[in-house]
């Protein structure tokens, strides 16, 4: 079941569309985000978020439709994207994309970043997409195609305090067996390029965050 996710963050009118062109069973809209479906005439399947930042009167356009809508306070212990997050999980989603969860706030592309943690340990393919980058949480062993890659960089970064045992294969800059830590060593592993057909990322253990970019 596959689950599109619309947050209040910055969303490029054109590269959203283009990811809409392929069927989710829920999109689920984030405070904010209500205003992008809104504007594009795209009816959300559940929309959620204490609406704080969404422009007066556009949920007022769903409040007597079917289409179920989750009110929060403010004061709360949960941004709007992540008690998202928790209702596509609720509702059985088993892969999640994430539109609007960068932007200016890098509190919140932070936060974002540390949601993407609520799939990955429920083992639920889940990603945070602009039309520069594409981010989610790894662990094991992946492969990236050179043909398939979200850009020409990607970088990885250690989400867990300690990661050991990475090995990079088919990149510009190996690495056998490296040791990461958030203190001292996490950017080690930023701008690197796929050089071979296929590049292998091998982890021993931690999770690492995988974003692959393009430049503006």
């Amino acid at each position: 079941m596959k689950t599109l996710i619309i947050s209040g963050g910055r969303i490029e009118a054109n590269f959203a569309l283009s990811v809409l062109e392929q069927p989710f069973d829920h999109i689920i809209c984030a405070d904010k985000g209500l205003a992008f479906c809104y504007e594009q005439g795209i009816r959300p399947t559940r929309i959620v978020g204490d609406f704080d930042s969404l422009p007066p009167g556009i949920l007022d356009n769903y409040r007597h439709t079917d289409i179920e809508v989750r009110e929060f306070n403010p004061v709360k212990d949960a941004t709007d994207t992540e008690i998202a997050v928790r209702l596509a999980l609720e509702l059985g989603s088993t892969d999640i994309t994430i539109l609007g969860a960068t932007g200016t706030r890098l509190d919140h592309v932070l936060g974002n970043i540390h949601t993407l943690y609520l799939p990955f340990e429920k083992g639920v393919p889940c990603r945070i997409l602009d039309e520069y980058n594409r981010i989610r949480l790894i662990s094991g062993s992946i492969s990236l195609g050179r043909e398939e890659q979200y850009g020409d960089f990607f970088s990885l970064i250690p989400f867990t305090e300690q990661v050991n045992g990475v090995t990079l294969r088919g990149v510009k800059y190996p690495l056998s067996e490296h040791s990461f830590t958030v203190h001292g060593s996490a950017s080690r592993g930023v701008s690197n390029e796929i050089t071979e057909d296929i590049a292998r990322i091998t982890i021993g253990d931690g999770i690492m965050i995988l974003i692959e970019s393009r430049d503006a």
